[in-house]
């Protein structure tokens, strides 16, 4: 398998300059350079950065410089603190993974690809010259229903990058929110600086336990890391109606998470030996709803797992988003869960 070399260890800066209002008071206040030098101290190689397109375009598509202002403001603090950037396109004109529904014409809609091509061509002219920074096509792709039609506007992408940036890496993620069980369905090779990525928030109910955002997830549930498959559908069926197993539906109920998460990942690894290509886990976390020992344990079998299979990744995230590893929540831990990044 080939390595993602410089992008091992990593931290997401959620809700800067992605998921946000933009208003200059978050702009300017959310992260300085002084979170930059804390990351940095934490032991990391890199930084992976969401953007929204409304941050560097303006609604007729044309360039919005005052955006641009803010990532050129990373690239100077990653420069200057030695790390690494992945620039992570959260969210496209068109497109949204909070929103798949209504997001799915992107994928058939040329105007709004075309739209697309245009970002991404100005972000690679402007970011290309960088050997520290890779870039990332587009955040969690929904319906696997597109998935022939986003092999070919990420392999279009692609050669109008290497226009710009012929040497730059460039990440590629699947459908199902970045599912690493789509990872296999990610058309072969474009060339020997792409990598494929994945989300890892499994068990769902678990890492998502208590979620707001998710209609049927009841605001007071809570429950327990590790536990077998089998408890935790269990559990779903009796008070989650079943929802947000995720992969335990194609797993042994019998067996432990570490034994199914080996047998996921050591799939997935298969695949890019085959291939000769590297493997990212773009994001992975415990909401600040859990116990943080659960959370603890968590990030535990986690870490092994990357270790073992040599997988770079990047912790959602930084602070805030519900997932904040500065946060309070965390206090009790945070110094082993730095060790554990």
């Amino acid at each position: 398998m080939r390595k993602f070399t410089g992008f091992n260890r990593g931290i997401n800066i959620g809700g800067w300059l992605s998921q946000c209002t933009f208003e200059k008071e978050h702009l300017e206040n959310f992260i300085m350079e002084k979170d930059m030098q804390i990351i940095k101290e934490m032991g990391v190689d890199h930084v992976r950065l969401p953007i929204d397109y409304s941050l560097i375009e303006f609604e007729d598509g044309t360039p919005n410089e005052s955006g641009y202002f803010y990532i050129d403001l990373c690239v100077a603090w990653c420069e200057k603190y030695s790390l690494n950037l992945i620039i992570d396109l959260h969210r496209a004109a068109g497109y949204t993974f909070t929103n798949p529904q209504e997001s799915v014409s992107f994928f058939y809609n040329y105007s709004l690809q075309e739209r697309f091509f245009n970002l991404w061509s100005r972000l690679a002219q402007r970011y290309g010259k960088y050997n520290f920074i890779a870039f990332e096509l587009l955040n969690e792709i929904v319906d696997p229903s597109v998935t022939n039609s986003w092999n070919k506007i990420a392999s279009h992408t692609i050669s109008l990058i290497r226009s710009y940036a012929p040497k730059t890496w460039i990440l590629v993620g699947g459908t199902c929110y970045n599912s690493i069980t789509t990872v296999k369905d990610i058309a072969c090779p474009f060339d020997d600086r792409v990598a494929y990525t994945f989300h890892f928030y499994e068990p769902y109910l678990f890492t998502h336990q208590g979620a707001y955002w998710e209609k049927t997830m009841p605001s007071n549930f809570r429950v327990e890391y590790p536990l077998t498959p089998y408890e935790y559908i269990e559990i779903s069926q009796k008070k989650l109606n079943g929802n947000f197993v995720g992969i335990f539906h194609n797993s042994d109920s019998k067996a432990n998470c570490m034994n199914v998460w080996m047998e996921i990942f050591s799939n997935v690894a298969k695949i890019a030996e085959e291939r000769n290509i590297s493997l990212y886990c773009g994001e992975y976390g415990v909401i600040n709803l859990s116990n943080p020992q659960y959370a603890l344990a968590w990030h535990k079998d986690m870490y092994t797992i990357f270790e073992k299979f040599g997988i770079g990744r990047a912790i959602w995230s930084y602070k805030g988003m519900d997932f904040g590893l500065t946060d309070c929540h965390y206090k009790e831990i945070i110094s082993e869960l730095i060790t554990l990044l």
